[in-house]
């Protein structure tokens, strides 16, 4: 009798995975995971630097674009009054200006709050318009 009991169990399935083969794969995945990790290169984007010299003394004619969405236009000189125009406005009120002088640079100053689809919208509105000498003013860093 104990020969026919040890004889079932031989002939029993197993039902236990056994996990071991499993975590072997998982930490040797997790070692080339991480030996290449490091060798992996990330995008590197080349953004331009402002430069430390000053900018050249010229006339210009500047555009204040404010959090509130207001817009402000104003010539760079002396006792110039400032003008407070909307979108639509904008570039007839910058052509005015550049009346005298067509080859006076605009540039547009915007507060850090201000959404940057806002200053496109600037920039696409006065070359729209036929102002072609556009720029961005920028505060140099104190080092």
């Amino acid at each position: 009798m104990k020969s026919n009991f040890i004889l079932r169990k031989k002939n029993r399935l197993i039902s236990d995975i056994n996990v071991v083969p499993y975590i072997d794969v998982m930490l040797v995945l997790l070692v080339i995971f991480m030996v290449t990790a490091p060798l992996i290169i990330t995008g590197v984007i080349d953004l331009p630097e402002v430069s430390r010299t000053s900018p050249k003394k010229e006339n210009i004619i500047e555009i204040q674009l404010l959090k509130n969405e207001s817009i402000k236009i104003r010539k760079r000189a002396v006792g110039a009054e400032e003008l407070i125009v909307t979108f639509s406005e904008l570039t007839s009120s910058v052509k005015n200006l550049l009346k005298e002088n067509e080859s006076i640079a605009v540039v547009i100053s915007a507060e850090k709050r201000v959404p940057y689809e806002l200053v496109a919208k600037a920039i696409d509105t006065l070359n729209e318009g036929g102002v072609t000498r556009v720029g961005l003013l920028v505060r140099q860093k104190k080092n």
